[in-house]
């Protein structure tokens, strides 16, 4: 990484902790005035054991986007995601069916459930409840904050997995100009963004497989964890499909290096392999930064995991068709494709060949592309509201 871009980050990193200890010694000292929420992420696991993340933070007003909301209230809105209240070193049990369990939050407020030795009765479901309980600290007005969440368990019928990156796979962000994704971020929100067209019909294909097969799907992104209900309410206005999300805590993310990003991505990716040994992966991401590298790295390791890789083009350059041509032929020697798709329907159309979607359903991926193709793109980032 350039000298400039560290120091950069650096800044940021150190005034981030800065800015923490001096307000945590003051809630310390005169308590919490606000409620204190307990915010947990979609979590996954298998009938033996769970995990689930989640932060503890200080209630603060609900953030609420609209279709009309200008770029200020926009990166008012964005802001507001960043400027979060953590508190550190709570205490949290958790209940998955018989077991309870007590973890402590780190310094940033984010906690980390594992269970294990518990017995599942609906197996056939793809999510199950997690009750969240805060011990500690106490709040003021003596009440009890409680949640539920969620943790995705394949289900006997699952035949494979779906690992899928979001930024230029998803959701158009322009990745390959780091000026113009934090315009994108920061002056548009949930649904001034588009997806990228009949993405959302593409992976309900997967999730259902052939026969209502329910298989999961598993997102890996470098955004932080501040923009997890971005990305959520995002997948919902949308319609595609939920799934556990691996993303960054802000104070170890920086948008300049990449190679922080592909460690990130690699590690997650391992992480799920190492959950679901049963099952094979379909990888989803573009040729925007280094998708391709990191999954031709992740079939060398595990050839027999993975079914298929599907890599949205949007970089078209010979010398990047040249090195993408170079790993097509390097990860087909474990009889893996790795396919190059300009569209969402050249994609879906090679899954259907490959049986991993039913061929019923490129009808309605053809025409949900066309819908998708009518939405008024995210607002220009040039001009200001």
């Amino acid at each position: 990484m350039a000298g400039w871009k560290a120091k950069i980050s650096d800044l940021i990193e150190k005034m981030d902790k800065i800015s923490d200890s001096l307000r945590i010694r003051w809630k310390q000292k005169k308590g919490y005035e606000k409620p204190l929420v307990i915010f947990p992420f979609l979590g996954y696991g298998t009938n033996r054991k769970i995990t689930l993340r989640g932060r503890v933070f200080e209630k603060k007003d609900d953030i609420i986007a609209t279709q009309t909301d200008g770029k200020r209230r926009n990166l008012a809105n964005l802001y507001r995601r960043f400027a979060t209240d953590e508190v550190p070193f709570a205490k949290v049990r958790a209940k998955f069916r018989n077991i309870e369990e007590e973890f402590t939050a780190d310094d940033e407020g984010y906690f980390e459930v594992e269970i294990e030795d518990f017995e599942i009765e609906n197996v056939e479901l793809l999510y199950h409840e997690v009750e969240l309980e805060l011990l500690s600290p106490a709040q003021k007005n003596g009440e009890i904050s409680k949640n539920t969440g969620q943790v995705i368990v394949p289900p006997p019928t699952a035949r494979f997995g779906i690992i899928s990156d979001l930024d230029d796979t998803v959701i158009a962000t322009n990745v390959t100009n780091k000026l113009k994704m934090l315009l994108t971020v920061a002056l548009n929100n949930e649904h001034t963004r588009v997806p990228f067209e009949g993405v959302s019909a593409f992976y309900r294909a997967l999730r259902k497989g052939l026969t209502d097969e329910n298989n999961p799907i598993f997102y890996v992104s470098s955004s932080p964890w501040n923009l997890y209900p971005f990305l959520t309410e995002f997948l919902k206005i949308h319609d595609i499909p939920r799934g556990a999300l691996f993303l960054k805590d802000f104070g170890n993310h920086t948008i300049f290096n990449s190679s922080d990003h592909a460690t990130h991505k690699t590690e997650s990716i391992e992480k799920i392999l190492d959950t679901y040994p049963h099952l094979q992966f379909v990888l989803i991401g573009d040729n925007g930064e280094s998708d391709p590298q990191i999954y031709a790295e992740i079939v060398k390791r595990h050839p027999d995991r993975i079914k298929n890789i599907y890599i949205r083009s949007i970089r078209k350059e010979a010398e990047n068709i040249e090195k993408l041509n170079e790993l097509i032929a390097g990860v087909a020697k474990s009889k893996v494709q790795l396919i190059l798709a300009e569209d969402t329907e050249f994609a879906a159309v090679h899954a259907a060949s490959e049986g991993l979607i039913n061929v019923s359903e490129l009808e309605n991926i053809r025409v949900k592309k066309k819908i998708d193709e009518t939405l008024p793109q995210a607002a220009e980032t040039e001009k200001a509201s």
